[in-house]
């Protein structure tokens, strides 16, 4: 009796016949002869247990190494056929092209799975983008609103691009030129409406190094650091020309810079006007004046203010003082005025200084 209650209560419910098996003593007992029955009388009878396997795949001999290089689940599941749904009654495929706003097919919105572009994410929300959403947007709308009564006449626009005098034969059928001394033409300023509020699109960042045609450690140091404040690998740019005073030489090494987007360029402005701004010294802010007429700013930062960035300071002594380069800083919106871009970053907190420019 006590070498019986030492077995397995499974065990000791079967015959001792089927005990006494020289298979089930070259197995373990859970692998073939372990059997639970819900009553007794279910295994005193054969018959109900004889459609239940006594094998486990656990027991299973294991592939050669030939045999798992041969193995090729995916050309199985392309092998297989009729076990698919037919796409034409159970599957979603979004239309190719987009057929206008009206059309009653309309393709899903790029975070919908189903998507031919989509993209996985976002997985983070800047606090800066979050409060543009929630505050900033709303406020645009409200400051730069325009009444206009109802039955106000519209104020025609003048002509952007001048005509052909007609002194010659060849002004025929030629087009429009520019305006005078402005090579590039502006852009038309929209009112903001809900439709087109601005917003911040890219954030280059440029660092010119004229020392590094001499040493290249300067080139070096200029990549890492905007490697560490922007988290982009910066790409290396060449003179354009040649400049026998300064020693430039046309295609030489010059410079880094890079280009964020999305959520890295409200990262990369917040830290500049939350950490950076405040701690520069009789700083005054941005020139009013700045911006190239379609809603797109520039500022600058010195050697002394780049190193005030938390990635720099945090491993200052890693990096040459003498050699850390200052930067510029190009933020492209979807204003179509430097007016409406400026109100933009000041709503953000950038403060502007001097003449302001429409």
């Amino acid at each position: 009796m006590a070498g019986l209650r030492g077995v397995s209560r499974p065990a000791r419910s079967l015959p001792l016949s089927q005990l006494s098996r020289p298979a089930c003593l070259a197995y373990p007992a859970y692998l073939t002869c372990s059997r639970r029955s819900v009553s007794t009388q279910a295994a005193e009878s054969p018959a109900v247990l004889r459609d239940l396997e006594t094998d486990s795949t656990l027991g299973a001999p294991q592939l050669s190494p030939d045999e798992k290089r041969q193995f090729k689940p995916w050309k199985r599941a392309a092998d297989r056929k009729g076990f698919g749904l037919p796409g034409s009654r159970y599957q979603f495929h979004p239309p190719k092209y987009n057929r206008g706003p009206l059309h009653p097919i309309q393709s899903p919105p790029s975070s919908d799975p189903t998507a031919r572009d989509f993209v996985p994410g976002p997985f983070n929300m800047p606090r800066l983008r979050q409060t543009y959403q929630a505050t900033i947007a709303s406020d645009i709308m409200t400051l730069a609103y325009n009444h206009i009564p109802p039955g106000t006449p519209s104020r025609e626009q003048p002509e952007r691009l001048r005509d052909w005098d007609g002194s010659s034969e060849y002004h025929k059928n030629r087009p429009k030129r520019g305006p005078r001394g402005s090579p590039v033409l502006p852009l038309v300023e929209q009112n903001i409406t809900f439709r087109n509020i601005p917003e911040i699109t890219e954030v280059t960042i440029a660092s010119y190094a004229p020392q590094a045609a001499k040493d290249p450690e300067h080139l070096l140091v200029a990549r890492t650091i905007l490697l560490a404040i922007t988290g982009t690998t910066p790409e290396i740019t060449r003179t354009k020309s040649s400049v026998v005073q300064w020693g430039i030489i046309e295609g030489q090494r010059a410079g880094v810079k890079t280009t964020i987007h999305g959520n890295a360029a409200y990262e990369f402005l917040d830290r500049c006007i939350h950490i950076v701004f405040p701690r520069i010294k009789d700083w005054k802010g941005i020139r009013a004046t700045t911006g190239d007429s379609s809603g797109n700013l520039a500022f600058g930062f010195t050697p002394e203010e780049v190193a005030l960035f938390p990635e720099i300071e945090v491993n200052y002594d890693m990096y040459p003082s003498k050699m850390i380069p200052g930067c510029r800083v190009f933020v492209k919106t979807t204003a179509t005025s430097d007016r409406q871009a400026r109100l933009l970053l000041q709503t953000m907190g950038v403060p502007f200084y001097g003449e302001i420019r429409n």
